[in-house]
Protein backbone atom coordinates (compact mmCIF):
# COMPACT_ATOMS: atom_id res chain seq x y z
CA UNK A 1 0.00 0.00 0.00
CA UNK A 2 1.26 3.46 -0.94
CA UNK A 3 0.57 6.26 1.52
CA UNK A 4 1.35 9.93 1.11
CA UNK A 5 1.85 12.16 4.12
CA UNK A 6 1.14 15.81 3.33
CA UNK A 7 2.13 18.54 5.75
CA UNK A 8 1.05 22.14 5.37
CA UNK A 9 2.45 25.50 6.41
CA UNK A 10 5.16 25.81 9.03
CA UNK A 11 5.35 22.06 9.62
CA UNK A 12 8.77 22.14 7.97
CA UNK A 13 9.84 23.73 11.27
CA UNK A 14 8.74 20.77 13.41
CA UNK A 15 11.40 20.09 15.99
CA UNK A 16 12.52 23.73 15.99
CA UNK A 17 9.35 25.79 16.40
CA UNK A 18 7.32 25.89 19.60
CA UNK A 19 8.77 22.64 20.88
CA UNK A 20 6.36 22.75 23.82
CA UNK A 21 3.54 22.20 21.28
CA UNK A 22 5.20 20.40 18.36
CA UNK A 23 7.99 18.46 20.08
CA UNK A 24 11.72 18.47 19.46
CA UNK A 25 12.09 15.85 16.74
CA UNK A 26 12.26 17.00 13.13
CA UNK A 27 9.72 15.55 10.77
CA UNK A 28 12.47 14.09 8.58
CA UNK A 29 13.82 12.16 11.58
CA UNK A 30 10.32 11.05 12.52
CA UNK A 31 9.63 9.97 8.94
CA UNK A 32 12.56 7.57 9.11
CA UNK A 33 11.16 6.08 12.32
CA UNK A 34 7.70 5.47 10.91
CA UNK A 35 9.08 4.10 7.65
CA UNK A 36 11.00 1.55 9.74
CA UNK A 37 7.91 0.87 11.88
CA UNK A 38 5.64 0.28 8.86
CA UNK A 39 7.75 -1.57 6.28
CA UNK A 40 4.56 -2.90 4.68
CA UNK A 41 3.80 0.62 3.43
CA UNK A 42 5.53 2.71 0.83
CA UNK A 43 5.40 6.07 2.60
CA UNK A 44 6.04 9.24 0.62
CA UNK A 45 6.18 12.73 2.06
CA UNK A 46 5.31 16.19 0.80
CA UNK A 47 5.39 19.51 2.65
CA UNK A 48 4.43 22.94 1.39
CA UNK A 49 3.65 26.33 2.84
CA UNK A 50 1.60 27.09 -0.27
CA UNK A 51 -2.10 26.25 -0.42
CA UNK A 52 -2.22 25.63 -4.17
CA UNK A 53 0.69 23.20 -4.04
CA UNK A 54 -1.12 21.17 -1.39
CA UNK A 55 -4.23 21.08 -3.58
CA UNK A 56 -2.19 20.01 -6.61
CA UNK A 57 -0.51 17.26 -4.58
CA UNK A 58 -3.84 15.95 -3.30
CA UNK A 59 -5.17 15.75 -6.85
CA UNK A 60 -2.01 13.97 -8.04
CA UNK A 61 -2.16 11.60 -5.05
CA UNK A 62 -5.56 10.42 -6.21
CA UNK A 63 -3.80 8.73 -9.14
CA UNK A 64 -0.58 7.68 -7.40
CA UNK A 65 -1.25 6.38 -3.90
CA UNK A 66 -3.84 4.41 -1.94
CA UNK A 67 -4.31 6.86 0.94
CA UNK A 68 -3.28 10.21 2.38
CA UNK A 69 -2.39 11.36 5.88
CA UNK A 70 -2.98 15.12 5.87
CA UNK A 71 -1.88 17.76 8.34
CA UNK A 72 -2.97 20.94 6.61
CA UNK A 73 -1.74 23.08 9.51
CA UNK A 74 -3.50 26.42 9.75
CA UNK A 75 -5.15 25.83 6.37
CA UNK A 76 -7.36 23.34 8.20
CA UNK A 77 -9.28 26.26 9.63
CA UNK A 78 -9.30 28.55 6.60
CA UNK A 79 -9.10 26.66 3.33
CA UNK A 80 -12.33 25.70 1.66
CA UNK A 81 -10.19 24.93 -1.41
CA UNK A 82 -8.20 22.20 0.38
CA UNK A 83 -11.44 20.83 1.83
CA UNK A 84 -12.88 20.71 -1.70
CA UNK A 85 -9.77 18.89 -2.94
CA UNK A 86 -10.09 16.28 -0.19
CA UNK A 87 -13.76 15.90 -1.05
CA UNK A 88 -12.98 15.50 -4.75
CA UNK A 89 -10.50 12.63 -4.50
CA UNK A 90 -11.46 8.97 -4.31
CA UNK A 91 -8.85 7.75 -1.83
CA UNK A 92 -9.21 7.83 1.96
CA UNK A 93 -7.71 10.74 3.86
CA UNK A 94 -6.98 10.84 7.60
CA UNK A 95 -6.65 14.32 9.07
CA UNK A 96 -3.83 14.64 11.61
CA UNK A 97 -2.81 17.37 14.02
CA UNK A 98 0.15 17.27 16.38
CA UNK A 99 -1.52 19.56 18.91
CA UNK A 100 -5.00 19.28 20.34
CA UNK A 101 -6.62 21.93 18.17
CA UNK A 102 -9.73 21.93 20.37
CA UNK A 103 -7.64 22.97 23.40
CA UNK A 104 -6.07 25.87 21.54
CA UNK A 105 -7.41 29.21 20.27
CA UNK A 106 -11.08 29.22 19.34
CA UNK A 107 -10.41 29.82 15.63
CA UNK A 108 -8.62 26.44 15.55
CA UNK A 109 -11.71 24.55 16.72
CA UNK A 110 -13.21 24.36 13.22
CA UNK A 111 -11.82 21.99 10.62
CA UNK A 112 -13.11 22.49 7.09
CA UNK A 113 -11.32 19.28 6.10
CA UNK A 114 -12.67 16.85 8.73
CA UNK A 115 -16.10 16.27 7.13
CA UNK A 116 -14.41 14.76 4.07
CA UNK A 117 -11.91 12.55 5.89
CA UNK A 118 -12.37 9.02 7.17
CA UNK A 119 -11.26 10.31 10.56
CA UNK A 120 -9.22 12.84 12.49
CA UNK A 121 -6.40 12.23 14.95
CA UNK A 122 -5.47 15.21 17.09
CA UNK A 123 -3.41 15.96 20.13
CA UNK A 124 -1.07 12.97 20.38
CA UNK A 125 2.01 14.93 19.42
CA UNK A 126 4.01 13.80 16.44
CA UNK A 127 2.84 10.28 17.24
CA UNK A 128 -0.50 11.26 15.67
CA UNK A 129 0.99 10.24 12.30
CA UNK A 130 1.79 6.75 13.60
CA UNK A 131 -1.79 6.41 14.81
CA UNK A 132 -3.06 7.38 11.36
CA UNK A 133 -0.84 4.75 9.76
CA UNK A 134 -2.15 2.17 12.24
CA UNK A 135 -5.64 2.91 10.92
CA UNK A 136 -4.53 1.98 7.42
CA UNK A 137 -2.69 -1.07 8.76
CA UNK A 138 -5.91 -2.45 10.25
CA UNK A 139 -8.37 -1.51 7.49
Amino acid sequence: MKILIINGPNLNLTGERETNIYGNITFDDYLELIQDRFPQFEINYFQSNIEGEIINRLQEANLEVNAVVLNAGAYTHTSIAIADAVRAIDIPVVEVHISNIIAREEFRHVSHIAPYCVGSIIGFGIDSYRLALRYFDTN
